[in-house]
């Protein structure tokens, strides 16, 4: 008698676990939405594989030689001189100076390399050369403020 309880419980608390489940499923399904929807084709069972568009690779190696390569360098510490000493180095490694001056703020921690669209391994050398940690394409700039100018060295704080 007593096993007849145990089992009976034993279902009660399954079943109830099951509707619980179900619920829940149909709750993540109603917040996040249903996750195999773009997945699936309809008709089918099967997942179908997702065609992206080819990615285009970036060179690993610089296309343009230094002599070729414009550089704008930009005052991002606020401290006088500080774009025209790393103008200096910048030309004595073979660059280009597009122009020197000042950022439009001045509380920059860390020196950066920024580059426009397809110069992306030009910058990763100016860093390389300069011993720049931080290379990125152009943020807060766009490609018309560089003035023909391929990379931007702004100056921060710290290298």
């Amino acid at each position: 008698m007593e096993d007849a309880r145990w089992r009976t419980a034993t279902i009660a608390v399954t079943v109830f676990a099951a509707i619980e489940f179900v619920v829940l499923a149909g709750l993540a399904v109603a917040v996040f939405g249903n996750p195999l929807a773009n997945g699936l084709k309809p008709g089918t069972a099967s997942a179908a594989a997702r065609v992206r568009a080819p990615v285009r690779a970036q060179p690993t190696h610089a296309r343009l030689p230094r002599s070729e390569v414009s550089v704008i360098v930009l005052n991002g510490n606020g401290r006088a001189g500080a774009a025209a000493a790393a103008a200096q180095r910048v030309r004595a490694r073979g660059y280009r100076l597009g122009s020197v001056g000042n950022a439009t703020r001045t509380d920059y921690t860390r020196t950066l390399v920024m580059y426009r669209p397809g110069y992306a391994a030009e910058g990763a050398r100016l860093a390389h050369d300069l011993h720049v940690r931080i290379v990125s394409p152009l943020d807060g700039m766009s490609t018309r403020q560089l003035m023909g100018s391929h990379l931007v060295l702004l100056v921060g704080t710290a290298g």
